[in-house]
Order: structure tokens, then C-alpha cells, then sequence
């Protein structure tokens, strides 16, 4: 059981390395009609939706759906330089690219790049949020059970070190938060998806909405509560964020 809101991406070796930060965005579905793999892929043959009203650095001009040795690809042409891979949260793989890069030149380096694909495409679900998207009741159940056996123990050992004193304790399954605090009443929510992360990362959480009955925002004077009550507070996020 121990173990709101990046997904991975790989550099183009040809032409140009680059990457690309993507956010969570739902997936393309797959070019009907059969292609040829080996060769040119057909390029009159592709889905396009025209964004020639768009300018500047960035800007997208067409969007296909092509499929490369039965790699479903959502491909998108905008004025960028060079040629972007990665694959979404939902395992969808998506690549950008500049109006200069020919079809055959895209199928080849997703060729080049299919073990690399197909280690995300894996590693995406084994993730956290995929688990949770395909979480039985029974599972969801399992969840609160153990952020609720664990947590209040948690609170109690930090109150007197912090010297505060939480108020009601509530347990919900969120999508955009891992906690959050009322100062003004003391009511602390917790996220029911910790029981999927190492213990220390409920620590982490329970600390962080303490420490907002001392600071309310997440300024400097948060950040130093938190070094000085949990100094290797910023590790324990970056697993959360992982």
C-alpha cells in the first residue's frame, strides 16, 4: 500500500535536439485506414484541422493523426525549430515539429525512438494517476483506510513540536491538491491517494498544513518553518511529483 496537474518527453537526435514541456491533455485517436510503415508516409492522406490564422513562435498550423509500424502518433506542425517527441499522461504519443520536416523524416525518428516509447508507454501505466484512473472501489477504500489509520498518530507527534493544534481532520480522494488547511478553524483535509506514495510523503503533507496554521501563504517565512521543521521537506515533494 505505501509504496492537480509533467509528462515525460525525449530530444529529437535528427535534426536538431530539443524538447518540449507538455501539459495533461486528453489523447488523439488513431489514423483510420491502414499506411505503410517502410518508406514515405502518404501525406494527402492525413486528418488536417488548418490553424493558418495563427502567427508567430509556436504558433500550430495543422494537426494529423499518423501511425508509424502500428504507432498511433498525433503529430502537430507549428512554427517551431526543431523536431519534439513525447508521451502523454494517457499514453499517447505525440510529436511536434516545424513545416520543413517531411512525413518520412518523422516516421524514421519515431522508428529510431520506439524502445524509448514503449518504456514510457509502460512506465505511464504503472504511474500513480493511471492507477487511479482505473482504481476499483475496493482500492479507493483501501486508500482512506490507510491514510486514515496513519495520519492522526502523524498530527499528534507534530503538534507539540510545531506548537499548533489541528482542528477537524477530513479524508478525501482530490485530483488537484495533496492537502489543504482552514487556518482559521484548523480543519486539515488530507488526500486519500498518499496511501500509493511512501510514508515519509504523508509526513511531508501533514507537516506542510500545520505549518500553514503558523503561515497562510507559501512565502519565505513558509519556506523557513518548513526547513527548520523538515528540512529535506523539498525531497519528499519531489516524489510526489515524480
Amino acid at each position: 500500500m505505501w509504496g492537480k496537474r509533467k509528462d515525460s518527453r525525449q530530444p529529437d537526435s535528427s535534426p536538431k535536439p530539443s524538447s518540449e514541456d507538455s501539459g495533461i491533455s486528453a489523447g488523439s485517436d488513431s489514423q483510420k485506414g491502414s499506411r505503410e510503415a517502410l518508406g514515405s508516409l502518404a501525406k494527402s492522406n492525413s486528418r488536417k484541422r488548418s490553424h493558418a490564422g495563427c502567427k508567430g513562435a509556436g504558433a500550430k498550423i495543422e494537426i494529423r493523426e499518423l501511425e508509424v509500424d502500428g504507432i498511433a502518433v498525433s503529430l502537430t506542425i507549428k512554427r517551431i525549430k526543431n523536431v519534439n517527441l513525447r508521451v502523454k499522461p494517457d499514453g499517447t504519443v505525440a510529436v511536434s515539429a516545424p513545416p520543413w520536416v517531411g512525413e518520412h523524416q518523422i516516421a524514421a525518428f519515431v522508428r529510431e525512438k520506439r524502445g524509448w516509447i514503449e518504456a514510457r508507454k509502460r512506465a505511464v501505466a504503472e504511474s500513480p494517476q493511471s492507477l487511479v484512473e482505473n482504481a476499483s472501489p475496493e482500492e479507493i477504500t483501501a486508500w482512506r483506510a490507510a491514510v486514515e489509520a496513519a495520519a492522526p498518530s502523524l498530527i499528534a507527534l507534530w503538534e507539540p513540536v510545531m506548537g499548533v493544534r489541528a482542528g477537524k481532520i477530513v479524508y478525501r480522494n482530490m485530483t488537484s491538491r495533496w492537502g489543504s488547511c482552514n487556518p482559521k478553524t484548523g480543519r486539515i483535509c488530507l488526500n486519500i491517494q498518499l496511501a500509493k506514495y511512501p510514508p515519509e510523503c504523508l509526513e511531508y503533507v501533514v507537516v506542510h498544513e500545520l505549518c500553514h496554521l503558523l503561515e497562510r501563504g507559501h512565502g519565505p517565512r513558509f519556506k523557513a518553518l518548513m526547513d527548520t521543521f523538515l528540512p529535506d521537506w523539498r525531497k519528499r515533494r519531489a516524489k510526489l511529483r515524480s
